[in-house]
């Protein structure tokens, strides 16, 4: 299985969402099947077969998520960092001011998908292949 190590090592190449797609092919070959990154620390759980599970703590001081979720803000904070014009943190509180409290990476369906405080789905977005 793998290590938060291993995770570590793999996600410190990326630089910008164009690096995204690469990521998630290093951390799917080392057996990750989803992830969950909960906005507002930036901590993860990292899920693979069987169960294992294992987690990285917070990134961060706790920020406060919007309680109206706007897919739109999102949509436009996507597309920039996918362009590579913002790093992960300013993504990140992009997110969390579009009302984004979690993503799922889903490695086996190849999707992300946002999820407001309420649980709705804000947006599903297939992860491109590199």
């Amino acid at each position: 299985m793998f290590t938060i190590d291993q995770i570590k090592e793999a996600h410190a190449k990326v630089k910008s969402g164009a690096d995204f797609p690469a990521y998630v092919q290093d951390i799917k070959s080392m057996g990750v099947r989803t992830y969950v990154h909960h906005v507002s620390d930036g901590h993860i759980e990292y899920k693979g077969e069987n169960n294992f599970l294992v987690s990285a703590g917070p990134k961060w001081a706790p920020m406060e998520i919007d309680l109206n979720g706007n897919a739109e803000a999102l949509k436009h904070a996507l597309k920039i960092h996918q362009q590579g014009q913002t790093d992960y943190m300013t993504f990140c509180r992009q997110s969390a001011e579009a009302g984004v409290n979690i993503w799922i990476v889903d490695l086996i369906k190849m999707a992300c998908i946002y999820y407001d405080k309420a649980g709705n789905e804000m947006i599903v977005e297939a992860i491109p292949v590199p």
